[in-house]
């Protein structure tokens, strides 16, 4: 395994393990200099949102990359005020006209709005029909949610992204998406920072000669989690995909799934008001 490697979605689209997430990454420079490190460093899968207000620096970025298109994965995501059938549409030209593409690997609808996410979620099985995204799937669903969109949905989503990390290892869901062959991926996988004084992560890491963010990401990756760590500084991008050359045993696996405490660090996809 390596930082190209990929996990394949149920409608064959090979979707990269690792990925730079750009949540609160300043459109401009900022966001143009991290995206360009992180496929520097090998990084081939970039995950915005309409939300971030950044798409356009992660286009440029892309363009001055000197990767082809073909070889770049990227994920942007339709925010809650645009939900709704004919402004998904909408908004989904507006971010593809910032991001300056002719199409997106994946597009998600980024909470499930009451009363409107299946709506949303014909819009993007149109988008996909068209041809304008090769993969499309949901973010913040649980399980209800899932269940209701399934009951109809065309198109099953592909991938579902939430938060994810030691202290919320959301197993449930996990089992219930891989039942359904819905990938899961993770955001905030290193939960904003608060496990970087753990005991039982330093020793692990200590053990391994990594980081605790480095022994996290691992544990994403060997849990079969999709992940998008997040960083604006190319040492620490560099570092996050450094993950590659140790295995975590099934023992130190296992230490780390028993912290989860279902401590979620962003909203309740059960209870948001935005």
């Amino acid at each position: 395994m390596n930082l190209q490697s990929t996990t394949r979605l149920a409608n064959g689209v090979d979707m990269p393990w690792l990925g730079l997430g750009v949540y609160k990454v300043k459109e401009g420079q900022e966001v143009i200099d991290s995206v360009k490190a992180a496929i520097e460093a090998g990084y081939r899968s970039i995950d915005t949102a309409a939300l971030y207000a950044n798409e356009e620096g992660v286009g440029q970025a892309i363009r001055g990359s000197g990767v082809s298109r073909e070889e770049l994965f990227i994920t942007t995501k339709v925010w809650n005020s645009d939900q709704g059938y004919e402004s998904t549409l909408s908004a989904f030209e507006q971010s593809l006209s910032k991001l300056g593409l002719d199409y997106v690997d994946l597009y998600l609808v980024h909470w499930p709005v009451k009363g409107k996410y299946k709506d949303t979620w014909r819009a993007l099985e149109k988008l996909y029909a068209d041809g304008k995204v090769r993969s499309i799937g949901v973010s913040n669903f649980q399980i209800h949610h899932l269940e209701d969109l399934l009951g109809e949905a065309k198109v099953k989503p592909m991938v579902n992204q939430v938060e994810l990390h030691p202290l919320l290892s959301q197993t449930g869901l996990r089992e219930y998406c891989a039942a359904q062959g819905i990938q899961i991926e993770a955001w905030a996988p290193l939960a904003q920072g608060q496990l970087l004084d753990n005991e039982l992560l330093q020793r692990i890491a200590d053990a391994h000669g990594k980081s605790i963010p480095q022994v996290i990401i691992r544990w994403d990756l060997q849990s079969g989690i999709v992940t998008i760590p997040k960083s604006i500084k190319s040492e620490r991008i560099a570092a996050n995909a450094d993950v590659f050359d140790f295995e975590l045993s099934a023992g130190e696996m296992a230490q780390i799934d028993s912290l989860n405490v279902n401590r979620r660090i962003g909203a309740d996809p059960d209870n948001f008001n935005f």
